[in-house]
């Protein structure tokens, strides 16, 4: 994406067809699946193509929607794998300071509470058991690389501050305690 291009979120993924008249069952991203038809119209990867939504349900395999302009089963095919896009700029605005949307913590520098400078976010996660943030160490200097990816809790014990605007997050790694070989 370059600096023109407006940052895109994924709200979902087009994963099959229904029926014979071009409906399409979509993988659905937002809270409310159903919602993924208030953002408007999305886009595909490259915001080449625009997807205008017509009547939407849900049925057992996700939401089924009907697409303007498609309007056969081949059509609908044709578009299985398609990830919909919405610009950024069009998602709500969030109501509380403390809440954040994934995709805007991605690439924001961690600083330990001392003022040193960590590592990056490559990640957040949720699966299922609360939110957890994965961090990509800066090159450690014995090894002359970096480090794998670490995996903390995204509370605010281990991240006690955010700081969208300045590009930082607060770190305060968990005290690891070693236990003797037996």
């Amino acid at each position: 994406m370059s600096a023109s291009q407006p940052k895109r979120l994924c709200l979902g993924i087009i994963t099959g067809v229904h029926g014979i008249h071009g409906e399409v069952v979509i993988k659905s991203y937002t809270a409310d699946p159903l919602d993924i038809k208030s953002y408007g119209p999305l886009f595909d990867e490259p915001g080449e193509r625009q997807f205008k939504f017509g009547k939407v349900r849900i049925a057992k395999k996700g939401v089924v929607a009907r697409l303007k302009g498609i309007d056969d089963r081949n059509s609908a095919q044709a578009l299985k794998g398609t990830a919909l896009y919405v610009d950024h700029a069009r998602l709500p605005k969030l109501p509380d300071e403390d809440e954040f949307y994934f995709t805007d913590l991605i690439g924001l520098k961690v600083v330990l509470k001392d003022g040193q400078d960590y590592g990056i976010v490559t990640a957040v996660h949720n699966y299922g058991a609360g939110d957890l943030i994965e961090i990509e160490p800066n090159e450690n200097p014995q090894k002359g690389k970096r480090s794998a990816s670490e995996v903390y809790p995204f509370d605010k014990t281990t991240i006690p501050e955010v700081n969208i605007p300045a590009g930082t997050i607060i770190f305060n790694p968990p005290i690891m305690i070693e236990t003797p070989d037996e």
